[in-house]
């Protein structure tokens, strides 16, 4: 997409004198070690220069820097934060396709990452203190050297110790309370937030479909029945909570710490007439004391719970279980570094905490419970994501007249980020089925799979 800049012109401040010369070239000279010494993109700078691949590579994006205090803030934040910041402010912008951007970028780090030349003594790979030193020295010889500007308003801004309980309604109302009609303008109509299980390449096949057919996945796994007492941990906007009941026959209570999430659920179930079936709680679900329960699922999550508190997560749904229930743990993964990632954790859930699938697995197992099966989804999440990504963009107008353009920029980074780290194996989802054994060692479970 092409953007044009409606800012307010800055504020003029005191700052360094500006180098003279070509101010892109110089911004290239900067960031190309990160790249084996080549740009895989275009950079155009505030006084239109421009620096970049001409060899022919005309669908190479342009990153536009648009004034110095992009420049500040990646003094204050150097890396994968400074650079969010800088975008959604509008400080920094691409012009062209910025999945296509993310991509090449992504492609030339690695290829300049595993090249033997860059191994070598005479050209060793760029280290972070030089840089840095390299950067602040840029960024004052172009008068980009002062305080940085203040962080974006839709940054979170949480306080408290980790995973307290009002600490964690914080985080999750940062994320789920934006308001029902922005998440409406992304998701399918059953609001379904997570993976969908995509069965068919039929073009006529929706995320309304792959969504709903996850849906009734995790229903057979979790070998829902007529009466059966289910417990849906996270519940959100309540597409598993009403399908359980309404295709099942369950009998469903859900918890949530989102006040727009409830009110949302609550008007569904009024109108389906599902009030005897379904319960909907504002409620943590360390709270929760009335089991037991047939069934439990947390879809997407236990993302949210924590590094130190997942232990007491998993044990409160052992707990909660009956011997022979079972328990579906739909979640996300990563396998390089844990937590959430800089942007995640700072704009979109914040104290997010994911791990590889073995450790969550093993977390599992220690709480008593039995793992049965591990399904990986990662690729549907590609799938999953880039609907959301067109319906997004299909709705942007709306979408900026609701939550207003910086936090509407968050998203479309936050969707091109997550659909690419999925697609490239940086971040996966798994189904991860466990059953609480009964005292004699049983199960429960049918001999052959009935999904």
């Amino acid at each position: 997409m092409t953007t044009t800049d409606d800012r307010p012109a800055a504020t003029p401040r005191a700052v360094a004198p500006e180098r003279t010369g070509a101010i892109a070239p110089q911004l290239a000279d900067l960031v190309s070690p990160f790249f084996g010494g080549k740009l895989p993109i275009r950079i155009r700078a505030w006084d239109g220069t421009t620096a970049g691949p001409t060899d022919g590579t005309a669908d190479a994006p342009t990153v536009v820097v648009r004034d110095r205090d992009a420049l500040r803030r990646l003094v204050r934040h150097p890396g994968e934060l400074g650079l969010a910041q800088a975008y959604v402010t509008g400080e920094i912008d691409v012009e062209g396709d910025l999945r296509s951007g993310f991509r090449r970028v992504w492609s030339s780090v690695r290829a300049a990452a595993a090249s033997p030349a860059a191994h070598t003594s005479a050209n060793p790979a760029p280290t972070r203190l030089p840089l840095i030193a390299k950067a602040v020295r840029t960024a004052y010889g172009l008068g980009a050297i002062g305080l940085p500007p203040q962080p974006p308003v839709s940054q979170a801004r949480l306080r408290g110790r980790l995973h307290t309980k009002a600490r964690d309604r914080g985080a999750i109302e940062h994320h789920y309370n934006l308001s029902n009609d922005f998440y409406a303008l992304i998701l399918d109509p059953q609001m379904a937030y997570s993976c969908g299980y995509w069965t068919t390449d039929d073009a006529g096949y929706t995320v309304e479909d792959a969504q709903r057919d996850k849906l009734d996945l995790v229903c057979r796994k979790l070998g829902i029945e007529p009466g059966s007492r289910h417990l849906d941990i996270g519940c959100g906007w309540g597409s598993l909570s009403l399908h359980a009941a309404e295709r099942y026959g369950a009998h469903v209570v859900g918890v949530t710490i989102s006040s727009e999430q409830k009110a949302f659920i609550d008007k569904r179930i009024r109108e389906r007439g599902l009030g005897d079936r379904v319960e909907i709680r504002l409620q943590d679900y360390r709270d929760v004391t009335d089991g037991p329960f047939d069934t439990v699922s947390s879809i997407e999550m236990g993302e949210h719970v924590g590094k130190g508190t997942y232990p007491a997560f998993t044990a409160q749904i052992h707990h909660l279980l009956r011997p022979g229930g079972r328990a579906l743990v739909q979640q996300m993964s990563r396998t390089s570094r844990p937590g959430g990632g800089p942007f995640i954790e700072a704009f979109i859930a914040p104290d997010m905490y994911m791990r590889p699938v073995g450790e969550t697995v093993a977390l599992i197992e220690e709480s008593g419970l039995e793992v049965r099966d591990v399904h990986a989804l990662r690729e549907h999440y590609v799938r999953t994501v880039d609907a959301w990504y067109a319906t997004f963009e299909a709705n942007w107008q709306r979408v900026v007249g609701l939550v207003g353009e910086e936090v509407a920029r968050v998203w479309r980074l936050y969707l091109v980020g997550g659909a690419l780290a999925f697609e490239e194996g940086r971040m996966g989802v798994d189904q991860i089925l466990a059953v609480k054994p009964t005292p004699g060692g049983g199960s429960g479970m049918p001999p052959v799979r009935a999904w």
